[in-house]
C-alpha cells in the first residue's frame, strides 16, 4: 500500500503579535488527495496559521515544506508560485468584469494592452469540465449567485496551478443547496489529487466533508484525529476545553399573551422589488419562534420592518394590541423592542467606537448616562464593565475599540446591549453567524434565558440546526410568504426542505421527525 504523500508540512510554526501569541509551535500536515479541516474557536490561531502558509505573514519560528522542500513564503505571489491558492470568505472579485476577465487579472503571462481572453476562456471551460465547476466564462460576476462566485474563486486558484487550496469559512455565505454543490466539487478536487484545507465552525459539515481534523485552542495544536473516529461532542470539547451543550434541556414553553402580531405585511427590498408578500405571524411572551428559510427570502426585510428600519407598504404590526406600524426605531426601543441585527459590523456596532460606547448606543441620551443634557462617561464605563463581566466579553478593557475584538466577543457586546434591557420582544437575526461552537452555545443559551424571563423571541436564522435546537415553534418563509408552521419534532427534514423550497405545508408532522 502506497504511503500518503504530504503536500504541505508546517513544523513548529510560531507567531506573536503585541500582547498575544497567535501560534505556538504548531505542527500541521496536509496530504495530497485529502480534505483536512482546521477547527478552533475564534482567536484560536487558524487564520494566522493559514495567512503564514499563504505568505501574508512571516513566521517568527518554524519551517514550511511544500512537497518535501523547505520554502520561504514572503508574499502571496510566493505561495501561488508554490501552487498554493486561498479562497477567502469574502470574495476577491471585480463585479463589473466577466468571469474570464477576473481570472485573467494579475496573470503574468497576459499583456496589459492585449489580453488573450480566448485562451483564458478555454482554460476555464477545461477546468469546469474536469472538476464539475459549472461557470459561464462570459458572465458578469455581479450577475452570478454567491455559490457561482465562489466557484469562480476556485477556478482562479486552479488556473494559476494551485494543487493546495485553503478554504476559509467557505460555507458561511452559501445556501444549503450551494453547500451541497460545493461539497461535490471539493470531493472531486480531492479525488484528483488536490490537498484541501477546510476552515469551518460547523461541526456537522466538518464531520461530513473531512478526512482528518486538526483542532487548535489558544494558539496551540490540541490534536489531529481521523474524521471516522470523531464525534461532535468530542470535537466541541477539544475546541473549548470543556463540555459544550449542543442540545438544550429547558422547561416546555408556556406562551401566554400575544406580544407581536403581524398581519398581511408587505415591504420592498433595497431594489424596490417585493420582499414581503402578505406575511402574517404571531410571537407570544415566553416562547422562541424560529423563522427558517434559505437566505434572501425576506428575512432581513422582515426584521428591519418590525423595528422601524424599513417602511412597510401594506399590512399591520401590533405590539401587545397597539398598532405600531411605521414607528421610528427610537420609538421601538422605548416600547421595549430589542434587535440583534444580522450584520454586526454594518448595523450592530460602530467599530471605531470603544466597547463602552457601543454598549449604550441606543440609551446614551437617557439616565443615568445623561444628566441635564451632558453625557456622564463614568456611568457609561461602570455600566459597560458590569456587562463585560456578566456576558463574558473578553477584551483588554471597555476602552478597547470594538474592531479589535473577535467576532464572538463583538456579538456578545450587541447581545449584552439588547438583552440587558429585559425587552418585551427580542428580534434576533442570524445571531450566531460566523461564530465558533463556544460562542454559539453562549448566544443560544442567552436567547433561551430571555424566553424563560418572559420575553417574546423571534429567532431568524438560516441554520436549521440552530432553529430546531432553540425554537418552541418554527415558521418557514419562502419569497416573503409563510409556507408552514410546526413544532420541532413533528416535521421531518424532507418536509421542511419542501417548505423552504416553496411548497406550502398541507399535512401534520410525520413519524420520522427532527
Amino acid at each position: 500500500m502506497a504511503v500518503p504523500v504530504p503536500a504541505v508540512e508546517l513544523r513548529g510554526i510560531s507567531k506573536a503579535f503585541p500582547g498575544v501569541v497567535a501560534n505556538a509551535g504548531i505542527d500541521f500536515t496536509v496530504l495530497k488527495g485529502e480534505i483536512h479541516t482546521l477547527l478552533g474557536e475564534n482567536g484560536a490561531g487558524k487564520s494566522t496559521l493559514m495567512n503564514i502558509l499563504y505568505g501574508l505573514y512571516s513566521p517568527d519560528a518554524g519551517d514550511i515544506l511544500i512537497d518535501g522542500r523547505r520554502v520561504e513564503l514572503k508574499s502571496p505571489s510566493d505561495a501561488i508560485a508554490n501552487r498554493i491558492g486561498m479562497i477567502h470568505q469574502h470574495f476577491m472579485l471585480v463585479p463589473p468584469l466577466t468571469v474570464c476577465e477576473n481570472v485573467a487579472l494579475g496573470m503574468k503571462d497576459q499583456s496589459p494592452v492585449n489580453l488573450n481572453l480566448m485562451r483564458v476562456e478555454r482554460g476555464i471551460r477545461e477546468l469546469s469540465a474536469k472538476y464539475g465547476l459549472n461557470v459561464d466564462p462570459r458572465a458578469k460576476v455581479w450577475q452570478l449567485s454567491v455559490g457561482a462566485q465562489q466557484r469562480v474563486e476556485i477556478i482562479k486558484a486552479l488556473y494559476r496551478g494551485a494543487d493546495v487550496l485553503i478554504m476559509d469559512e467557505p460555507t458561511a455565505v452559501l445556501t444549503p443547496q450551494e453547500v451541497e454543490e460545493l461539497f461535490v466539487v471539493l470531493k472531486e478536487l480531492a479525488r484528483q489529487g488536490c490537498a484541501i484545507i477546510f476552515i469551518s465552525h460547523k461541526l456537522w459539515e466538518v464531520l461530513r466533508i473531512s478526512d482528518r481534523i486538526t483542532v487548535l485552542r489558544n494558539g496551540r495544536k490540541v490534536s489531529t484525529v481521523a474524521t471516522a473516529d470523531a464525534t461532535k461532542d468530542a470535537l466541541a470539547r477539544m475546541m473549548v476545553g470543556r463540555e459544550v451543550l449542543l442540545q438544550y434541556d429547558r422547561p416546555p414553553a408556556a406562551p401566554n399573551r400575544v406580544i407581536l402580531d403581524i398581519r398581511d405585511l408587505e415591504a420592498a427590498d433595497d431594489k424596490g422589488l417585493p420582499a414581503l408578500r402578505g406575511l402574517s405571524l404571531q410571537v407570544r411572551a415566553g416562547e422562541v419562534v424560529g423563522l427558517a428559510g434559505v437566505d434572501g427570502n425576506g428575512q432581513r426585510e422582515l426584521a428591519e420592518t418590525i423595528v422601524g428600519l424599513r417602511r412597510s407598504t401594506a399590512g399591520r404590526i401590533s405590539l401587545e394590541g397597539k398598532d405600531v406600524t411605521g414607528l421610528r426605531p427610537r420609538d421601538f426601543v422605548r416600547l421595549g423592542v430589542a434587535h440583534i441585527p444580522e450584520d454586526r459590523h454594518r448595523t450592530g456596532l460602530i467599530l471605531d467606537f470603544c466597547v463602552a460606547d457601543n454598549m449604550v448606543l441606543n440609551t446614551f441620551d437617557s439616565p443615568p448616562f445623561t444628566a441635564r443634557g451632558f453625557i456622564r462617561p463614568e456611568q457609561i464605563r461602570a455600566f459597560a464593565e458590569r456587562l463585560v463581566a456578566e456576558f463574558d466579553v473578553r477584551c483588554p478593557s471597555v476602552a478597547t475599540e470594538s474592531r479589535n475584538l473577535s467576532g464572538g466577543n463583538q456579538q456578545k457586546v450587541v447581545l449584552a446591549r439588547e438583552i440587558v434591557r429585559r425587552p418585551r420582544l427580542l428580534i434576533a437575526a442570524q445571531p450566531t453567524r460566523g461564530l465558533d461552537v463556544g460562542a454559539t452555545e453562549y448566544v443560544q443559551k442567552r436567547l433561551i434565558a430571555a424566553r424563560e424571563a418572559g420575553g417574546a423571541v423571534l429567532l431568524i436564522s438560516t441554520d436549521l440546526d440552530e432553529i430546531l435546537a432553540v425554537s418552541d415553534r418554527v415558521v418557514v418563509i419562502y419569497e416573503g410568504r409563510v409556507m408552514g408552521e410546526f413544532v420541532p419534532g413533528e416535521a421531518d427534514f424532507a418536509e421542511i426542505g419542501l417548505m423552504m423550497a416553496g411548497s406550502p405545508r398541507e399535512t401534520p408532522g410525520r413519524s420520522a421527525a427532527v
